[in-house]
């Protein structure tokens, strides 16, 4: 069993870090994340198996530096992951109402864990094995890429990042995911990293990753390194001040 508290360098800040993530085995599919830096702000992921046929994963991005928001982080892992398999057991559940009422207790979770307010983009999603479909929810984040034969769309923000109102909700969309096709997520630190020429320089942006995503193949972690090798040649291998994650899932069968 993982414990929740990690090995500590003697300079590392005190406090309890989430889980580490093991992602499951998916059938016909592929996911994976890639994360770099040194953990200094509020990137996180995570991914569980929710029923039989379903695997829940999220991708969230904590306002702050992580010595400030690691009580927020650890009470989103832990209400994503009871209340997620609560949610997602049924077989006969509606996911779209599902997704709707994790979201809702997810950011209720995060005011009540901050005592105030504290904005948290994430991306929620939830794929169906036998199916092929994905349910989803963007609360505030960079959009989801979603690359197939007809080319790469994006899956915009579905509503306000969560943390922010109590009774804010979000819409919560099914998609279907052919065989071939490929989701990316990354975080906002990929999009905003500068250049060569440091703050003069342009960000990597979102067109950056969508080319690079269109060419790139192997699994979904060959994927994200793909992502995160070209993000460090931009920026010249300079010191990282933020957080960078990529999360792929592929759907192979």
């Amino acid at each position: 069993m993982l414990s929740l508290f990690h090995s500590r360098a003697p300079d590392e800040p005190t406090g309890v870090e989430p889980v580490p993530t093991v992602f499951p085995t998916i059938e016909g599919a592929d996911i994976a994340a890639v994360f770099t830096g040194k953990r200094v702000a509020g990137d996180f992921y995570d991914s569980i198996r929710v029923s039989p046929e379903r695997v829940l994963f999220g991708l969230l991005d904590v306002a702050g530096r992580r010595e400030d928001n690691r009580p927020i982080l650890t009470a989103a892992q832990k209400i994503f992951r009871e209340s997620g398999a609560e949610l997602f057991a049924r077989t006969d559940l509606n996911e779209s109402e599902a997704m709707t009422e994790l979201s809702i207790r997810l950011n209720r979770g995060l005011i009540d864990a901050e005592a105030g307010v504290h904005s948290c983009p994430a991306f929620i999603g939830c794929y169906h094995e036998q199916f092929g479909t994905l349910c989803y929810t963007n609360a505030g984040h960079t959009p989801g890429l979603l690359r197939d034969d007809g080319g790469i769309v994006e899956l915009p923000s579905t509503g306000l990042p969560l943390g922010l109102f109590s009774h804010a909700t979000l819409d919560a969309p099914t998609i279907g995911l052919e065989k071939g096709s490929a989701l990316l997520l990354v975080s906002r630190g990929v999009l905003e990293c500068d250049g060569h020429n440091g703050k003069d320089a342009e960000e990597f942006g979102l067109q950056r990753v969508k080319d690079l995503f269109q060419s790139a193949t192997g699994t979904a972690h060959e994927l994200c390194t793909s992502i995160m090798n070209a993000l460090a040649e931009f920026n010249a291998h300079r010191p990282i001040c933020d957080d960078r994650t990529a999360l792929a899932l592929l759907r192979k069968a």
